[in-house]
């Protein structure tokens, strides 16, 4: 049985974890992820939101840790997860995450995969996995602290403690807090006007993003401009100078 549903509405996909009661992140769940965020790379989807309910994703599946101790196999979950994170940061659209109930360890480490994190109010994130006597395997010691700061994201690894919207908006790993029977609709809306956007051009900002954070400027000065001709070279370029000199609302196709 699938464990992870793609709709589509529009041109947005929606990837809801179903993996009862709380999507733990199996590797079989994880490989699921990652194929459906493959598909999501159809140029008629031009955003995307993932979530799970109730809860985004509690975590990694301790059971499947307990198998890979059994087996003498080392941290063999962790790098499937990862590949699903990987593959969700990849996508080069606007990407989601609409988080209801948990999102600890990889389920945190999966939405910080996405573009942005929109948190329902009865949501908790954080790293836990030092309780465990290990630590984040799948992104999560590169990724929280180039999100919120080296020093906030040493304290959440080292404390395993969960965080609640209201800080985790401070923070920096929240960019939205809604009510929990609101967090997908809005996520879902705003998905759909990204998706009206010249999605080629979102593309090179995202490359240009993450390819020139933390480099020398000149390194990343270098990735911009080749992101910049990529975009000037688009039909929705033309289309957004044009419906400038004209005065009026471009209608971009994403292309």
């Amino acid at each position: 049985m699938s464990m992870v549903q793609k709709t589509i509405e529009g041109a947005v996909a929606l990837v809801e974890l179903q993996r009862p009661p709380v999507n733990a992140l199996s590797g079989d769940l994880a490989a699921e992820l990652s194929s459906v965020f493959n598909e999501c790379r159809d140029p008629a989807i031009r955003a995307v939101v993932v979530t799970g309910r109730p809860h985004f994703a509690a975590g990694a599946d301790i059971k499947g840790f307990q198998e890979s101790f059994d087996a003498g196999a080392d941290g063999k979950l962790a790098p499937s997860v990862a590949d699903a994170v990987a593959d969700l940061e990849a996508l080069e659209k606007p990407t989601i995450a609409a988080v209801h109930g948990f999102a600890l360890g990889g389920g945190l480490e999966l939405a910080m995969g996405a573009d942005f994190r929109y948190l329902a109010e009865d949501a908790r994130v954080g790293q836990p996995e030092i309780n465990l006597g290990i630590i984040p395997g799948a992104g999560g010691t590169q990724r929280l602290p180039r999100l919120i700061g080296f020093q906030a994201a040493k304290e959440l690894v080292y404390s395993g403690r969960h965080v609640e919207p209201s800080e985790a908006l401070d923070l920096g790993i929240a960019d939205r807090v809604h009510p929990a029977n609101e967090v997908l609709d809005r996520a879902m809306a705003d998905a759909a006007e990204w998706a009206k956007g010249p999605t080629l051009a979102l593309a090179a900002a995202k490359r240009a993003l993450a390819g020139g954070w933390g480099a020398p400027l000149q390194e990343g000065l270098s990735v911009e401009a080749e992101a910049f001709a990529t975009a000037f070279g688009t039909a929705d370029a033309r289309e957004g100078v044009a419906a400038f000199i004209e005065k009026r609302t471009p209608e971009f196709k994403g292309n």
